[in-house]
């Protein structure tokens, strides 16, 4: 006291100012974040240092509880293992600095299904290895017949059959496959 009105007004719009950039960062992430989930995007967010997952789309917790078993607020152990080993790891940063190229691709398989992480951006500050945002995409034979089915307007034996082809089958062996005449 005594009350100087032009200090006030000053620091009470510092501050207004500050709150406002707050929420509009807050609002950007947010949307960036439903751009992912409305996409198809299957991404998380794990803390290196722990394992913990920050963040994750509805499609990545669906994946990762497909092939992985329960839901948990830890990355499964593979994940984990594979974040200490390209981002944790004492030659990490100069391996990743040095190469320019992102570090092989951690691949899961189940069945004909395969789904594989790729590390896309570190997200927060750098400290105890930080925050990385982690894309994941799966591939199954049955998704790729169909795709090529729908794009070629075949049927889905025909599909089946470009597919193998693609594959480099010859036709004994896509005939044995699909328990036809070659």
């Amino acid at each position: 006291k005594p009350i100087k009105p032009r200090e006030v007004m000053a620091r009470m719009g510092v501050h207004l100012g500050a709150a406002r950039k707050a929420r509009q960062d807050a609002s950007q992430a947010r949307e960036a974040r439903n751009a992912l989930d409305a996409f198809g995007y299957a991404s998380i967010t794990v803390r290196a240092v722990d394992g913990r997952i920050v963040w994750q789309t509805p499609l990545a917790r669906e994946l990762l509880q497909a092939y992985f078993g329960e839901a948990s607020p830890w990355a499964p152990e593979p994940v984990q293992a594979w974040l200490r080993r390209h981002v944790l790891a004492d030659n990490a940063a100069e391996r990743l600095a040095a190469s320019l190229a992102e570090p092989p691709r951690l691949a899961i398989e189940q069945g004909a299904s395969r789904l594989t992480f790729r590390l896309h951006q570190q997200a927060g500050d750098s400290e105890g290895g930080g925050d990385w945002l982690i894309v994941m995409r799966e591939v199954s034979d049955a998704k790729i017949i169909e795709s090529m089915s729908l794009a070629f307007k075949l049927t889905a034996r025909e599909a089946e059959v470009l597919y193998w082809v693609v594959k480099g089958k010859i036709n004994r062996d896509i005939g044995d496959i699909l328990g036809a005449s070659p």
